[in-house]
């Protein structure tokens, strides 16, 4: 009769321990998908507002850097925006695991839609990522120039958004990992 109580107990405890780490683990989902969100955001507003004229020999004549003058800079605004909006909706779920740990099949959702958000955001941080190169270091034999000599403030703006948006990578990254070893604990 021991025996059957002491193994009884020990199967508590460890039901006990599995849902203190499950609910630590949705604790830190949460915590993460509120940095992705920042990152993204971040980046979002300030490659949306990046814009710098250059005044010529007149008054009349200026050159003019905007984000909106590259598609490929359009794009990086748009799955952003995209990525931060899917973000915020989904700390909802991100609460719903914190209130019940052994939840399976919203983590598998969560997952799902977490890498086609990391491939829409790398896909618009890597587009991004190779015209910030252009404009500083251009390509010669392409006969592009960099611009960053001209525009520094536009350049120090679209360099300093792909931080945001690569972190928000990384975060997705680490997302689907976690969740995937949420979900092999059970």
């Amino acid at each position: 009769m021991k025996a059957g109580a002491l193994e009884l107990g020990e199967a508590s405890k460890d039901s006990t321990l599995k849902s203190t780490v499950n609910r630590g683990v949705s604790v830190l989902d949460f915590i993460l998908r509120l940095i992705a969100i920042i990152g993204t955001l971040g980046s979002a507003i300030a490659m949306g507002t990046t814009d710098q004229t250059l005044p010529f020999f007149t008054q009349f004549t200026q050159f003019r850097a905007k984000y909106d003058d590259l598609p490929m800079f359009t794009f990086f605004v748009v799955a952003n925006s995209i990525v931060c909006s899917y973000l915020v909706l989904s700390l909802a779920l991100s609460i719903f695991h914190i209130a019940r740990s052994n939840a399976n099949g919203s983590r598998i959702i969560l997952i799902f839609f977490d890498t086609a958000m990391l491939a829409l955001l790398t896909a618009g941080a890597s587009a991004a990522a190779s015209i910030v190169y252009l404009a500083h270091k251009g390509n010669a034999k392409a006969n592009w120039f960099a611009i960053c000599q001209q525009f520094n403030s536009f350049c120090e703006r679209i360099s300093g958004s792909l931080i945001g948006s690569f972190a928000g990578v990384l975060v997705l990254m680490l997302l689907i990992l976690l969740s995937a070893v949420a979900l092999s604990r059970r």
